[in-house]
């Protein structure tokens, strides 16, 4: 194992970016944050796409100033959120002869078909319902292991225009298709790969019959061959080197951030639940083999992928969203809302005095006015709404609350996990008073931090690669444990 070395990650959420370095070794983990940037989404005529050009135009530009700090970058990683993919197609070849076409061929050139749509879409409903016409969700559930989300992939797919997906000859989630972009090579990661609900988990391979059963056999040469975390894509493209003024391998990560965030959390994972809170709030445990049980399909739960084969077996939560959306709109009709003051407000407000609402309603899903849709489930459910922004805040902490308590019982159940501990790590990890009404709904002491986690994950898995550092997941995790501090939430009455 070598001396401390450098790598970059370009970290993509739901709502920014981050390109970061990090410096890796055996007892050294630092992060450094060289970029940052928002992620807009932007409606077109046919509905609600990523601004996918403009994300890796920035992405680029992060990695230019990643470069001039640490030219002897060993490689880059990219992680993002799940589901979301772009099409593309072929030419008749890249100048080497090449061909166009079917899977595994790797290094053509590809043009993409069209703006990526957003999973926030409402495109999708036509998607569950043309699925669930040929396979109704329980079939499925034994195939994939994925809890019933309106968004996941094989929806969209279902929902797609026809004539793009008989043109496309490569589908590409997030942060395969940057990486392609940045090294011509069209790779499936297998962690973000798993939301998508077209890979069979009995032998980690796309379900090639389920595509014919959903009438998607087009897409059995457009799903690209599957890699590992750990695995070496390719080196920069020499366009793109020479751009960022260095060259380094593109190395495949947890691409899906939660598997990387999962990484990080310094936690035993016989005892303890895992929160990955951001814009939506992954509650969940880790274990060796998915859990298709009755019991795990009947609360909806979620097998997904995880570095070195493990299995996250969670539960998606609504999330922060509900509560930076309903900041995003007072924001939109007035001055704008100060986060901390807002939650020191809302810390004020006794919780027996705001409702419990459904957080996980599908009326949250989209963007618009949380407090009216706050209000109008009040409404539906005999409870008396929020009056002031301190009251609809703490309405909001305290069903996330209880919502993450109730799938941390449920995960820790379903799993056959002894949990003693609950880990929030990522942005939530830096609101007090969610992380202390979690430990207190929940029972158990909450151990907030890395806030970074996703980030942390990305460099790590690209440091054990590198040679930087060594050992399974627990090795890694020891090592976060060692060199950041988490604080602490005791449950109280």
């Amino acid at each position: 194992m070598s001396e401390t070395g450098a790598v970059a990650a370009v970290d993509l959420g739901a709502t920014s970016g981050r390109v970061i370095v990090g410096r890796v070794g055996p007892d050294v983990l630092e992060t450094t944050t060289v970029a940052r940037f928002a992620n807009d989404p932007i409606v077109l005529g046919d509905g609600l796409h990523w601004n996918i050009v403009g994300l890796y135009g920035a992405a680029l530009e992060g990695l230019r100033t990643a470069f001039a700090s640490e030219p002897g970058l060993a490689s880059i990683g990219i992680d993002s959120w799940a589901v979301d993919y772009g099409l593309l197609r072929s030419g008749d070849g890249d100048g080497d002869g090449e061909p166009a076409g079917a899977r595994g061929d790797g290094t053509t050139e590809r043009a993409l078909l069209g703006t990526p749509f957003h999973y926030r879409d409402e495109r999708t409903a036509r998607g569950v319902a043309a699925v669930h016409e040929r396979m109704p969700h329980a079939e499925l559930f034994e195939r994939n292991g994925l809890q019933f989300l309106p968004f996941n992939t094989l929806y969209q797919f279902a929902a797609e225009s026809p004539a793009l997906l008989e043109i496309a000859d490569t589908a590409l989630l997030i942060p395969d298709l940057l990486a392609f972009w940045l090294t011509g090579q069209a790779r499936a990661e297998v962690t973000n790969a798993s939301t998508t609900g077209l890979l069979r988990w009995s032998d980690h391979a796309w379900d090639d019959p389920l595509l014919d059963a959903l009438g998607l056999a087009g897409l059995r040469t457009v799903l690209p061959p599957l890699i590992t975390p750990g695995t070496r894509i390719g080196p920069l493209r020499p366009a793109v080197a020479a751009s960022l003024g260095g060259q380094a391998d593109v190395v495949a990560v947890g691409s899906h951030d939660t598997a990387s965030a999962v990484v990080a959390v310094p936690m035993q994972p016989e005892a303890a639940v895992y929160i990955s809170c951001g814009t939506w709030g992954l509650v969940g445990v880790e274990v060796e083999h998915p859990v298709l049980t009755p019991a795990a399909l009947a609360a909806n739960s979620t097998n997904e992928g995880g570095v070195d084969g493990r299995v996250r077996l969670l539960h998606n939560v609504m999330g922060l969203w509900i509560l930076s959306e309903t900041v995003r709109g007072w924001e939109r009709t007035g001055a704008p809302v100060e986060l901390t003051a807002l939650l020191d407000a809302a810390a004020t407000v006794p919780p027996a005095s705001v409702p419990l609402f459904d957080v996980n309603d599908p009326r949250f899903l989209s963007p618009g006015d949380m407090p009216a849709r706050i209000d109008a489930w009040c409404a539906e459910h005999d409870q008396v709404a929020p009056r002031t922004r301190a009251e609809y805040a703490r309405s909001i902490v305290e069903s996330l609350a209880q919502a993450f308590a109730e799938a941390a019982a449920t995960a820790a159940h379903l799993g056959g996990v002894d949990a003693r501990t609950i880990h929030i790590v990522g942005g939530g990890a830096l609101n007090a008073l969610l992380c202390q009404r979690v430990a207190d709904r929940s029972g158990l002491p909450v151990l907030a931090g890395p806030v970074e986690a996703t980030a942390l994950g990305n460099v790590l898995v690209q440091a054990r690669a590198a040679g930087f550092v060594s050992g399974s997941l627990e090795a890694l995790r020891a090592l976060v444990a060692r060199t950041h501090g988490l604080r602490r939430y005791t449950p109280q009455a």
